[in-house]
């Protein structure tokens, strides 16, 4: 176990963990634009209960935890770690549930002080899937910050008779966007007395292949710097979708007919190729901040946000922005945050590569750093955590009656025989934890998904301190 400081905000911790906790809620943000307005909203409604019972008034709104205590009545009184003993008791039986397959690693950590509680092969590497997006989006935030945005932009030679979209990795960019870059560009070229220009589009800002190991698949499109709505053909925001096999050239086919609606004819088909050395910007979109990137990617499992995340911070790096560069920037990345890396691997950003490597212990401690006080520009990543229960790939994971429900946050990870959970979690004594479960060889993902789930809830339902250490106690 690496040396790790000691962090001195506990209750600040405690009060963070709690998920739908008003204060907890609000003050963690960002705020992904209408995609935490519900979360918000319930959050915020805690405020006239206080704080301490969470109950639920909202409509459809989980049932609370029954043996949640109030935790902000641990303020006043910080409590102990949990004690590794107790942890084992709570978590050891259930560890052993068939369900898990033939190898299962686990870490929970203490955030307030950084301390590992409770581990069982925690350095063990394991096929991470999509938790690794929690690796890579920390990585994203640590290169670049929370306030960063994308640029899409035209560029136009000095007369304005060729014009070329040129992408920036931002695989958000909607329809709507291209329209807004057909404004400003035809109101540029207007003021030049342009009617007619050539259209091109600019890809080079990636390299490698623009196709994900696993080939042509509906979770992810081909990897590529300019996309519309993810390179999806049905509409859809989020989970597998028809995708298109041409990404750019699709939005550049879309930018030309937005051009023509708007009065500016383009010859022929638009065709790759790069700008003048002479050309000017005159149209830019950014994206919204890489904080609300970085919560769609985690809440959704967005696996083409986080494979564009790898390529930004391997260009902030000053690495190639493609899978091999991706890797060696998320790992330098991390290796400056202290933590346990050794035989980590991130052959990709979205975790669908098998080749991806971790342990419990670092996905644990990755979580820690997002929670340590010290690092406010981590906190996206918990924020952008699903709420058990709620919202996201945890919605629809846990019964009202679990102890889990509302006060588990984590990101799920799922391929054929792999099974892995790992998130946050306030304890019944109002300590926040960190954690990390990860199963290989299971033989479905129903039951697997089960039983770490329960792992989850039996942390939030467990008061792991000997009681002599509890508030209260003699």
């Amino acid at each position: 176990m690496p040396e790790w400081r000691t962090w001195q905000l506990a209750a600040g911790a405690a009060v963070l963990g709690l998920a739908l906790s008003a204060g907890a809620v609000t003050a963690a943000g960002p705020w992904d634009s209408g995609q935490r307005k519900a979360e918000r909203e319930w959050a915020a409604s805690q405020s006239r209960t206080g704080g301490a019972r969470h109950q639920h008034p909202a409509r459809d709104a989980p049932a609370p935890a029954p043996s949640a205590p109030g935790v902000l009545a641990a303020l006043g009184a910080p409590v102990p770690p949990p004690v590794e003993s107790g942890l084992a008791d709570a978590l050891e039986p259930l560890l052993q549930a068939p369900a898990l397959g033939t190898l299962r690693t686990a870490s929970v950590i203490d955030t307030a002080t950084g301390t590992q509680v409770y581990g069982k092969g925690d350095r063990d590497q394991m096929v991470p899937a999509s938790t690794i997006k929690i690796a890579t989006t920390v990585a994203a935030l640590s290169a670049l910050g929370p306030d960063h945005r994308i640029a899409t932009t035209v560029e136009a030679a000095p007369d304005g008779k060729k014009i070329t979209l040129v992408g920036g990795g931002d695989p958000t960019l909607e329809r709507e966007d291209l329209g807004s870059l057909a404004d400003d560009t035809v109101r540029a070229l207007r003021d030049r007395g342009v009617g007619e220009a050539e259209l091109t589009y600019d890809t080079s800002l990636y390299s490698g292949p623009d196709l994900h190991p696993i080939g042509p698949n509906a979770n992810i499109s081909p990897v590529s710097p300019l996309m519309v709505s993810e390179g999806r053909l049905d509409g859809s925001r989020s989970g597998p979708a028809p995708r298109t096999g041409d990404p750019a050239g699709d939005a550049a086919r879309a930018f030309a007919d937005l051009l023509s609606e708007r009065g500016l004819t383009t010859k022929g088909g638009p065709a790759p190729g790069k700008a003048p050395d002479e050309a000017e910007p005159v149209a830019k979109h950014l994206s919204v901040p890489l904080s609300a990137l970085v919560e769609r990617t985690l809440t959704n499992s967005d696996n083409d946000i986080a494979e564009a995340l790898a390529r930004q911070t391997a260009l902030a790096s000053d690495e190639p922005a493609s899978f091999e560069g991706g890797e060696r920037a998320i790992e330098a990345r991390l290796k400056k945050l202290q933590l346990p890396l050794s035989g980590a691997r991130f052959a990709d950003g979205s975790g669908l590569d098998r080749a991806d490597s971790v342990s419990a212990s670092l996905l644990s401690s990755l979580l820690a750093r997002a929670a340590d006080p010290a690092h406010p520009e981590l906190r996206p990543v918990l924020t952008g955590l699903p709420v058990a229960g709620f919202n996201g790939t945890l919605k629809s994971r846990y019964t009202k009656e679990s102890p889990g429900t509302g006060m588990v946050r984590a990101k799920t990870g799922t391929l054929t025989g792999v099974n892995a959970l790992a998130g946050t979690v306030v304890d019944a004594d109002g300590r926040l934890l960190a954690f990390a479960f990860l199963a290989s060889g299971t033989s479905g993902p129903g039951a697997a998904q089960s039983a770490l789930d329960k792992l989850a809830s039996a942390i939030a339902n467990c008061g792991c301190e000997p009681a002599e250490g509890r508030p209260g106690n003699s």
